[in-house]
């Protein structure tokens, strides 16, 4: 057994992306679950700089960044490649990885919008990155961004689509539109629906439930 452990929040996107990973490799860790709002010593001082989670604690040697963390479960463990063989494919996959980063800005706006106004600029925000999606990654109607296969592109992007599919109950607001996005909504359904993926994703209301508090809490105190 591998002397692993993963410090998170069980509802983070962030998290699911290492918890996915580790998943598909079959690896055996020590879930050890923080709190938002009263982090562990260990946490802060596992990654002093931006005091988050995830943090993967390996042999005692602590690893930041949710992508940074899949990437390097990836190397070490070969089973189930998440990153392409072919230089060319790998560095495709790497550009669309950082894509996914950039997206994560945009998920704040539509989350403490307090008007229509506010939200239909946020999703419309959001449109142009499924735009993107839909017309340089999809176009071929492949199952996975990887092909037939999950790889490191489809944990990025999934874990902040089933992330956003439960803001949608938040907020009351339909973001991915299948009529506007069949191919990123066919993806979805595939990712979704993936056996790793669905064994371990936690229940949608359970994560409205814990979140929505989050949510009302920061938009009190701005």
């Amino acid at each position: 057994m591998e002397d692993l452990k993963l410090h998170g929040f069980w509802y983070s996107p962030f998290t699911m992306r290492v918890v996915w990973t580790l998943k598909l490799k079959g690896l055996s860790y020590e879930n050890i679950e923080e709190d938002r709002f009263n982090k562990s010593p260990q946490l802060l001082e596992y990654n002093p700089v931006h005091k988050k989670a995830p943090v993967l604690v390996h042999g005692g040697k602590p690893i930041c960044e949710s992508m940074v963390i899949v990437e390097y479960i990836d190397e070490l463990w070969p089973q189930n490649p998440l990153l392409p063989h072919d230089p060319y494919q790998r560095a495709q996959a790497r550009f669309w990885v950082a894509y996914a980063e950039q997206m994560v800005p945009v998920i704040p706006a539509l989350i403490f919008s307090t008007n229509a106004e506010e939200k239909e600029k946020a999703v419309e925000k959001m449109w142009e990155h499924f735009k993107v999606l839909e017309d340089h990654c999809l176009a071929d109607k492949r199952k996975f961004f990887g092909g037939d296969k999950l790889n490191i592109v489809d944990i990025a992007f999934g874990s902040l689509f089933m992330f956003l599919i439960t803001i949608e109950d938040l907020k009351q607001v339909k973001i991915l539109v299948a009529e506007k996005f069949p191919l990123l909504h066919s993806w979805l359904d595939n990712f979704k629906n993936a056996p790793i993926i669905k064994e371990n994703f936690p229940d949608r209301e359970k994560i409205v439930a814990i979140i929505k508090p989050i949510f009302e809490r920061r938009l009190a105190s701005s």
